[in-house]
């Protein structure tokens, strides 16, 4: 248990859910109250379930009022290498060619230094984000992970399920011909239709128009889903069946495709609960999104991490290109 430790979510609704510490960690949500629900990508831990020892719910205006202030924070980011990242391309190219996998999603990991703790400059910037972003955290000043997310996993809230896809990115200035980019559309697709293939047998499924999300200097393609359910759904039970989406995660999605994925993200050294759900229960009403568009830190030092889809039309420089301006993209929060 953890007594300084603070957590939050910024929920659909424009609410946040704020946790303090010390937290209590358990294999299940409690049926009343609330509990955090935090793991790493490979869903390792046994008692993912934190209950926090209080806990607080405010509009998203009172939050950015409450922490959202003017702080600033000084990294001094190291010039990144290509050529991990360049070795982990080639060898994902080659499983696509032998048929072995249709897409997969290594992540690099950019690192900086600060003069002192930067929690609570971090906390600030990312309190500061507005929807459709959605803030969330898991902190202290000795470490931590926080971020503005634009991709929601799913929310459950008695027999109504919503879920999205996210994939495709571009820079705004792109946005016309990437709206008409097939690469960019058929990775989307891909993780939509499997989204589909999840979901289908759970309910009656509302699939809304592929559309442009914009999201300050960067655009993506977004599909947004309802699914009215015919039958209650336990929660860990989705997140076994959603987690890893093909936007975070390999397809096809077995065994084998996930320990490839484990290793190439082992090599380009990637933190663990990069890309995993980090979520939040309330009373039996949950809210769950994919802790990406963040940053991580032990101590002094920072480390930003950045996904790419790789498909068979992939080309490494866009790869890198995208990566960076995702990158790019998280270090205007701390202006």
């Amino acid at each position: 248990m953890t007594a300084d430790r603070k957590s939050w979510l910024a929920r659909s609704d424009g609410t946040v859910v704020i946790g303090h510490g010390p937290f209590i960690p358990k294999p299940k949500p409690p049926s009343e109250g609330v509990a955090f629900y935090k793991r790493d990508f490979f869903s390792r831990e046994e008692l993912p379930w934190h209950v926090p020892a209080r806990y607080e719910v405010m509009s998203a205006a009172k939050f950015r009022e409450t922490l959202g202030g003017d702080l600033q924070l000084d990294v001094v980011w190291e010039v990144p290498d290509a050529m991990p990242f360049s070795c982990v391309f080639q060898e994902v190219m080659i499983r696509i060619r032998q048929g072995m996998i249709e897409k997969t999603v290594p992540v690099v990991t950019e690192r900086g230094n600060v003069s002192h703790s930067p929690a609570a400059a971090i906390i600030a910037a990312m309190a500061r984000q507005k929807a459709p972003l959605h803030s969330y955290g898991w902190v202290s000043d000795a470490d931590g992970f926080a971020g503005a997310t634009p991709e929601l996993l799913f929310s459950l809230d008695g027999h109504r399920l919503e879920t999205m896809a996210l994939a495709g990115t571009a820079r705004l200035e792109d946005e016309d011909v990437f709206a008409v980019d097939e690469k960019e559309i058929r990775e989307h697709e891909y993780v939509a239709q499997t989204l589909v293939s999840k979901v289908l047998d759970l309910g009656t499924l509302h699939r809304r128009e592929r559309e442009v999300l914009r999201l300050g200097s960067i655009v993506h393609f977004h599909t947004g889903f309802t699914v009215d359910l015919v039958d209650p759904q336990d929660t860990d039970s989705l997140l076994r069946r959603l987690h890893p989406t093909p936007a975070l995660g390999p397809l096809p999605r077995t065994d084998q495709t996930m320990a490839a994925l484990a290793d190439w993200r082992s090599q380009l050294d990637c933190p663990a609960e990069f890309g995993a759900p980090f979520g939040v229960c309330e009373n039996g009403r949950f809210e769950a999104v994919v802790a990406i568009r963040g940053l991580w830190w032990q101590g002094n030092k920072i480390a930003l991490p950045a996904g790419c889809g790789i498909i068979e039309a992939s080309r490494l420089v866009n790869e890198w290109r995208e990566i960076r301006l995702k990158c790019d993209a998280v270090k205007r929060f701390l202006i």
